[in-house]
């Protein structure tokens, strides 16, 4: 499984289809079901923050997982927001540790993590 982190808008979808070569067809959007990618994981952990260590099994069986960096900017005023936030980090740190490939994207440029 490839894990691929970045800002909102930093070219995580871009690199998907034009690098990894997945069609628009093959990549879910902020939902679990047999397509072999997923971007906008962390939609996903924003419906149930407390229990998104038990998706992991599925994840891991994704091709591609992407996932938007929430965890930096502002400090959020709400506690489900840094629920939220808290959780969509947890839940990467648990797939960068078991994925073959870790890549964070600014500004479209792929920087290998692992």
């Amino acid at each position: 499984m490839i894990l691929i982190v970045g800002a909102k808008a930093a070219g995580k979808l871009d690199y998907l289809t034009q690098s990894l070569g997945y069609a628009e067809e093959a990549i879910a959007d902020a939902v679990l079901d047999d397509r072999p990618a997923l971007v906008n994981l962390q939609e996903i952990v924003k419906v149930d923050p407390q229990h998104c260590l038990g998706l992991l099994p599925e994840l891991l069986r994704k091709e591609v997982v992407a996932c938007n960096e929430v965890g930096s900017g502002v400090i959020p005023i709400s506690n489900a927001d840094t629920e939220w936030r808290e959780a969509t980090g947890r839940l990467c740190n648990a797939l960068a540790c078991q994925a073959d490939q870790v890549l964070r994207i600014v500004c479209g440029i792929p920087t290998v993590l692992k």
